[in-house]
């Protein structure tokens, strides 16, 4: 027995010897490619010695003899750091994820190469001024010295991911810089989705139901649409919705994803310093790394600081000493479905309206790894790609006899995006940049502007000219063969809504509706928010003038406005009521719940459990709302929508209808709603936390999901690449933290601000900013999530344009120098 025993012992310590070895081994072949940011550098493609010092927060502060050099050393940090980021994001816009990833990205690849985006990248290079040319071929060449070296010198194939999957790393060109800005139009545009969602829901509810559940924004009233189903014949039968999980490594996110963001400004007389100030917090998926990369760039014109695109050659959203520039999701309309009618003599032919024309057809071969290729054909009318019914649950609207094309502002060939990126980066005031905007294509944005005397805002975006008698407005698919339904290409930049030298000083948006013009210059008829600007409005005006200081705290405002207008609604006759019930009871829980939303004044904090209740209750109370009458379609509403509970629990229009169950013989009130919905909920979360109320926290199920799109899923590689902490924060506050509305964990913070900035010009050196993540994209580097543990604290760091503070207790300075010849 003592002899067994003694193998036994020898066999484990071997095994621990051996499991030791195989980790050291790994990490020095992974760390390799970890960028040694003190080296020095004799590469071709630079004309002069550049030096790229990365401060102690490892934000590169890029200093060169040309712009060119400038743009090339950018590219060269862009590789080092984030090189795996940089040619997934290539991939996913080129449709060629296949070739990595297998059949599991086959469908995205599929539906990429319909959009043909990184064809559309190519043609728009020639359409750069010379300046934006010369930009993104120095870029290009910096990106390439970078994997040259690694090449060359063996350091680790650039980052750990080559060693699990194709270590092929393709030569960077313009054209990868400008599908990159393509693709970010793709993930921030959701109006095709939301087209089909309200066709579909149209089929099921009457009108007056139909502004219900999908509800305008308070404010002018809407004409009302004819239901979908007068306008078309029906779908043929079969089209029924599909829910479909969403890879991480998908650019197509769900709707309510589709984009969202904070900028707000003060003029200097309502600044205490008497400089203007700009904050802004735009808001996309959580990845870890995150999308964002802080860089300074010291351009012949001058500085610049902010956030950058690793793959774009600009700082899109940061300031310079003259002027700041941040950037808010405008939720302009700018697609389109046009139901094509096909040619039933000639399939290759559609109706355009004024006679049959044939569709643009080619061929296209995906390469898919560890199969046989797959060829699709690509069809376009002149309304823009044809899409399978497939995608976006088309075929669940799509009329016998008829396809669905896509038009779409992004949908370009002479998209000179790029260029009014680089122009405003080098802006030096309020009207150049405004002058430099009128370039820009996709996606759209609100463009919020401050210079040392003043502030603006603008809507940048190329707008489609809808004609005034379009059959649905652009709100539901329309046929293509009445050419009302149809653009007429886009609108003047001129009529684009600005707003210069406002009386109040102040300008904001948090995503709401901006302008009551009617259809169609009404810009759109969804917006992603009605309840948040309404918080900052009420912060703004307890100041008379504001600092860096109260622009920040309105950043990190984490008080529902939702809450507090919901909650006396939905608890309002459920409250106080009754008599005590004994421990341990359902009745009892709900009686503790009700004592704390009571109590409570709507902060979502982490650290308390009324925000988990609250939120809790309006995701079951809107869904026993809506069940009965959408049956599986409400599975399509995973978000609450407060304007919608608001309508039902005011008896907005006879919308307290939704509360009574159809399916039941009873007569339902919406006390009855609320109370079954409460209870609901409160036994999820007693089931998943236990039945001790006061021991709840929002923050354990309001992490927020900075997880590797790649590795974030594999068993152990998981922990340490995706970065998961508790926050506070929700759908609806200032500070937003939107919940993923997906089972089995639902409240999980999916989307926020990735990057955060506040920019003060009467100290623009005292101006901060703070990324969710770090840096690096090397989950060996430690500057991997060094930021992310200061963001969740709603901390900051400065953006100083003084070289010296720089060069202090930098982590390292990289000196570039041409090839001797």
């Amino acid at each position: 027995m003592f002899t067994a025993f003694r193998w036994l012992t020898r066999i484990l310590m071997a095994l621990l010897a051996l499991a030791a070895i195989t980790l050291v081994i790994a990490y020095l072949f992974l760390s390799r490619s970890l960028p040694d940011y003190s080296a020095d550098y004799q590469i071709d493609g630079i004309s002069a010695e550049t030096e790229i010092v990365r401060n102690n927060a490892n934000v590169p502060h890029i200093f060169g003899a040309s712009d060119a050099d400038i743009y090339f050393a950018l590219g060269f940090a862009h590789a080092q750091d984030r090189l795996w980021q940089m040619t997934m994001l290539r991939r996913t816009a080129q449709g060629r994820l296949s070739e990595v990833f297998g059949e599991r990205t086959l469908k995205i690849d599929e539906l990429l190469r319909r959009y043909d985006l990184y064809t559309l990248a190519g043609q728009s290079v020639a359409a750069q001024d010379a300046e934006t040319q010369t930009a993104l071929e120095a870029y290009s060449r910096g990106v390439n010295a970078w994997i040259g070296e690694v090449n060359l010198s063996a350091l680790g194939r650039g980052a750990p991911e080559f060693f699990f999957f194709s270590n092929e790393i393709a030569a960077w060109q313009p054209a990868d810089s400008i599908a990159i800005i393509k693709l970010m139009a793709l993930q921030l545009s959701g109006h095709l989705e939301n087209e089909v969602l309200r066709a579909r829901t149209s089929m099921l509810l009457p009108e007056d139901r139909l502004r219900d559940i999908l509800p305008d924004a308070p404010g002018t009233g809407i004409t009302a649409l004819p239901d979908y189903a007068s306008l078309m014949p029906p779908p043929p039968p079969g089209g029924f919705p599909v829910r479909q999980a969403l890879d991480p490594l998908s650019p197509f996110k769900s709707g309510v994803l589709a984009g969202a963001s904070n900028a707000w400004a003060a003029a200097p007389e309502r600044s205490a310093a008497r400089g203007s100030l700009l904050a802004n917090d735009p808001h996309l998926a959580f990845t870890a790394p995150t999308l964002w990369y802080l860089a300074r760039l010291d351009f012949a014109t001058g500085g610049v600081i902010g956030a950058t695109l690793p793959g774009v050659p600009a700082v899109l959203i940061g300031r310079s000493d003259a002027l700041g520039w941040g950037l808010t999701s405008s939720y302009l309309d700018d697609q389109d479905v046009v139901m094509e009618r096909i040619n039933p003599d000639n399939t290759e032919q559609y109706d355009s309206g004024a006679g049959w024309k044939d569709f643009i057809t080619r061929r296209s071969i995906i390469t898919v790894k560890d199969r046989d290729p797959v060829t699709i054909t690509l069809r376009w009318s002149e309304a823009g790609p044809i899409l399978p019914g497939s995608h976006y649950n088309l075929a669940t609207v799509t009329p016998a006899g008829h396809v669905a094309a896509l038009e779409w502002t992004a949908l370009s060939a002479n998209d000179t995006s790029m260029t009014s990126a680089i122009r405003i980066m080098k802006s030096r005031n309020i009207p150049q940049a405004l002058d430099a905007a009128s370039l820009f294509i996709a996606p759209s944005q609100n463009l919020m502007l401050a210079d040392t005397d003043g502030i603006a805002f603008q809507l940048i975006g190329a707008v489609p000219n809808r004609n005034p008698a379009h059959d649905t407005m652009g709100r539901m698919p329309a046929t293509g063969d009445k050419l009302q339904n149809r653009w007429a290409g886009t609108q003047p930049y001129a009529k684009n809504l600005r707003v210069l030298k406002p009386t109040s000083g102040l300008l904001g948006n948090t995503n709401n509706k901006t302008t009551d013009a009617p259809f169609p210059d009404n810009i759109s008829f969804h917006w992603g928010d009605t309840h948040r600007i309404q918080r900052w409005l009420s912060l703004m005006k307890t100041r008379e003038v504001h600092t860096r200081e109260s622009f920040i705290e309105a950043q990190l405002d984490t008080v529902s406005p939702v809450a507090r207008s919901v909650l006396p609604l939905i608890g309002g006759d459920l409250w106080f009521t009754g008599t005590p019930s004994p421990a341990g009871t359902p009745e009892r829980l709900r009686e503790q719940a009700l004592e704390l939303l009571a109590e409570w004044n709507g902060e979502m904090n982490e650290h308390i459990p009324e925000p988990l209740i609250y939120a809790a209750w309006l995701r079951a109370l809107q869904d026993r709302l809506i069940r009965d009458e959408l049956g599986p379609l409400a599975d399509s509403f995973t978000h609450p929508d407060p304007v919608f509970i608001e309508r039902v629990y005011r008896n907005t229009d006879g919308a307290a209808k939704w509360c009574d169950v159809i399916q039941s013989a009873a007569i339902e009130t919406c006390a009855d709603i609320a109370r079954v919905s409460l209870d609901e909920a409160l036994l999820r979360l007693s089931e998943r936390y236990g039945r001790s109320i006061e021991t709840w926290r929002w923050g354990d199920a309001h992490q927020a999901t900075h997880d590797h799109p790649v590795m974030g899923d594999v068993p152990l590689l998981r922990y340490f690449v995706n970065l998961r902490q508790s926050t506070s924060g929700g759908d609806f506050t200032l500070m937003r933290g939107l919940t993923s509305g997906e089972e089995p964990d639902p409240y999980l913070n999916v989307h926020g601000a990735g990057y955060r900035g506040v920019y003060d010009f009467a100290d623009p050196d005292s101006s901060v900013f703070i990324l969710s993540t770090g840096q690096s994209g090397h989950p060996l580097s430690r500057h991997y999530d060094d930021l992310g543990v200061l963001w969740r604290r709603g901390e900051y760091i400065p953006m100083s344009l003084d070289p010296d503070l720089a060069r202090a207790a930098a982590v390292g300075i990289t000196h570039l120098s041409p090839k001797a010849p």
